[in-house]
């Protein structure tokens, strides 16, 4: 049984650094969000302390194109103008762009690679938490590759096919190797395992708006 929702009521966002900046020219500002730092503000005021809040105090018009779980890190970008916005994101919604994730989860991956093809759904009585529905849950994938073993833990490469929420988080723990540190969806000994959830946006890739230049951004992985 999982324990009790996590809430942002005790919302303390790392400051140091206060944007770190990857890249930056006239279209886009590509960013490597900390872990504990929203992408985007809340409703309640405290909760304003965002990716997209820091990066406005230096360009005025940033924009998130997409967003990280306040618990992921990794690479982000924001458009710096409506045309770069409006490319960017069309890129997004028509899944043009790649993704590369890495993670620490439970227990010993046998395999070496594998495709995750399970349908996602909201969890109603638990929101915002998803769940696998057969009957009612949108298509999803999930492609895996091992990159190490330790000692009772595994370290993957995860590259989304589809873009739902949580859908990595809820992808590995339902082939039993749930994402360590995960405050949703694991509990006891996976959870005490790190002092942060084990998932990191390492690589984004997508076409420039201006140059139609393809490039990919990295941002190292801190754990």
């Amino acid at each position: 049984m999982l324990g009790p929702m996590p809430t942002l009521k005790d919302y303390f966002p790392p400051t140091d650094p206060y944007l770190n900046v990857i890249h930056v020219d006239d279209d886009i500002l590509v960013v490597d969000k900390q872990s504990g730092l929203l992408s985007v503000p809340g409703k309640d005021p405290s909760l304003w302390d965002c990716i997209e809040h820091r990066a406005r105090q230096t360009y005025p018009t940033a924009g998130m194109c997409h967003r990280l779980d306040k618990d992921t890190s990794g690479v982000l970008v924001l458009a710096l103008n409506k045309r770069a916005h409006g490319r960017i994101g069309s890129q997004f919604e028509h899944r043009k762009t790649t993704k590369s994730y890495i993670a620490r989860v439970s227990g010993i991956i046998a395999e070496d690679s594998g495709l995750i093809d399970l349908p996602l759904a909201t969890d109603w009585l638990n929101k915002p938490r998803q769940r696998v529905d057969h009957d009612h849950g949108r298509a999803s994938q999930t492609e895996w590759h091992v990159i190490e073993r330790e000692d009772n833990a595994t370290r993957v490469r995860l590259i989304p096919l589809t873009g739902r929420t949580h859908q990595l988080r809820v992808h590995m723990k339902a082939i039993g190797h749930v994402i360590l540190g995960d405050a949703f969806y694991s509990e006891g000994a996976d959870l005490a395992a790190a002092d942060r959830l084990q998932l990191h946006a390492a690589e984004l890739g997508f076409t420039h708006p201006t140059t139609e230049v393809f490039t990919t951004f990295v941002a190292p992985t801190p754990f």
